[in-house]
């Protein structure tokens, strides 16, 4: 971005205004000139896109990146007026911020590497889906997604395979988890990023994914979860302390008609932002999908974002700041990301001294996964919360009838259990594989590992 470097520092002596001999405020007529101009790219985005914006964070944020825009060609213009450059119209401007190499190329990438990692991971499974009380996001099994570098705490810690802090980020449960997750990015992803630069996306998503899966690993050690969630939320926690670093010129009568009902927009704004993050939050309570990878990148991208987010100069509206509050913006970028370095180095101490079996709280697994629906009977749920899946058993079978006898099944905390089957007339191996998880609820005392 061009910035009128000259012209700023004159904003805050001549620019900023001050007071004329009657008393009344003044501004300087480059400071008129540079509002006007920003007022007009104001007055000819309202022309083009209409009022009407998204709901929710995107909206919000979809808005102050027209702000962004609206006073960088301002700028652009005031820049060009000093140095007798030729004129470029808003429409011009905003045209050129679509073309070449100013596109979401991140954005771009992590959708491609998380679309093959789908495509493959349900070719290891054998190209086929499991049924929806096992994986209700229509995606493979616990096993495959293990194989493929899902997040479990043990594999981590005991068998140091630390990569898995990284893998479960391109890695999703199923085609709903992936689809809801890549609309997602598309419209958010590619709003930070080309606001903010490829460099700023990469680290608001990277950093809060690892996080995430950090935090999820510590909270629930034996919980298999994936996806890109973590990043996500993290950009979704840039957005936040991007909006709210600039709470007071999003709603300022400068970059609105009016200052009506801006009470009432504040308060639009905060249910939205509640609504958004409450639905994440519903979302992360299916089986493979955590709402400690989503808070925790959430922490992380808000952290980040305090410190990586470009923010909207005070000086460019004529509004002046003292030393005190300069400093405090300084230490709030610095406390950011002080913060999550502190953050990260802890977690994955605690981490490692965990042995991958150490549970914080008892409960928190229901933080994140619930049993659904809550009025069906136990073995008429579409999808359960426990360790069964992955158990294991020994069949035994009667040669001369082919029907299996018994299995010694073992349950996720390691215990055996013997369970009959004579009389049941069972000769699909497969269909017997499938009801493991059945025998475990029905015949093991724990349910978790």
């Amino acid at each position: 971005m061009r910035i009128l470097m000259q012209g700023r520092g004159s904003a805050s002596n001549a620019g900023g205004g001050g007071r004329d001999a009657d008393g009344t405020n003044s501004i300087s007529p480059m400071l008129e000139r540079r509002l006007r101009d920003f007022q007009l790219a104001q007055r000819k985005r309202r022309e083009k896109y209409g009022n009407e914006r998204p709901w929710g964070i995107l909206g919000l944020y979809d808005h102050l990146t027209g702000i962004r825009t609206d006073v960088e060609w301002a700028e652009d213009a005031a820049w060009r007026r000093e140095h007798d450059e030729p004129y470029l119209s808003w429409t011009d401007f905003e045209s050129a911020k679509d073309t070449g190499f100013n596109q979401p190329f991140f954005t771009y990438i992590v959708m491609l590497v998380c679309s093959v990692c789908l495509v493959v991971s349900i070719g290891v499974n054998g190209w086929k889906v499991e049924r929806l009380s096992v994986n209700p996001m229509i995606g493979p099994s616990a096993e495959t997604l293990i194989d493929m570098g899902a997040k479990q705490t043990s594999l981590i810690v005991i068998k140091y395979q630390w990569y898995r802090i990284f893998t479960p980020m391109v890695l999703h449960a199923g085609l709903i988890h992936f689809f809801l997750n890549m609309l997602a990015m598309w419209f958010i992803g590619s709003a930070v990023e080309l606001s903010h630069g490829f460099f700023a996306a990469a680290a608001l998503f990277i950093i809060p994914a690892m996080g995430g899966t950090i935090m999820s690993a510590i909270f629930l050690p034996e919980y298999i979860s994936v996806g890109a969630s973590g990043g996500i939320f993290g950009l979704i926690g840039a957005c936040i302390a991007d909006i709210l670093t600039n709470w007071k010129l999003l709603f300022s009568k400068e970059v609105n008609e009016s200052e009506k009902g801006i009470r009432i927009r504040h308060i639009k704004v905060l249910l939205w932002l509640v609504f958004d993050i409450v639905i994440n939050c519903l979302i992360g309570l299916t089986p493979f999908v955590d709402n400690f990878t989503h808070l925790g990148g959430m922490l992380y991208g808000f952290l980040i974002g305090l410190t990586t987010m470009e923010r909207l100069s005070k000086a460019f509206f004529g509004v002046h700041t003292d030393c005190a509050t300069r400093l405090r913006s300084f230490l709030i970028r610095f406390f950011g990301l002080i913060l999550s370095v502190m953050l990260i180095i802890a977690t994955v101490i605690i981490l490692a001294n965990s042995e991958g079996k150490k549970v914080p709280c008892k409960g928190c697994r229901y933080f994140s996964c619930v049993p659904f629906p809550f009025w069906a009977s136990e073995d008429k749920k579409w999808w359960y919360c426990d360790d069964c899946p992955l158990s294991q058993a020994e069949a035994h079978q009667d040669r001369e009838t082919t029907y299996y006898t018994s299995i010694d099944l073992t349950c996720p905390n390691g215990e055996v259990q013997y369970i009959d089957l004579s009389g049941e007339d069972i000769t699909d191996k497969d269909w017997l594989r499938e009801q493991l998880a059945t025998f475990c609820r029905e015949s093991c005392d724990s349910l978790f590992a």
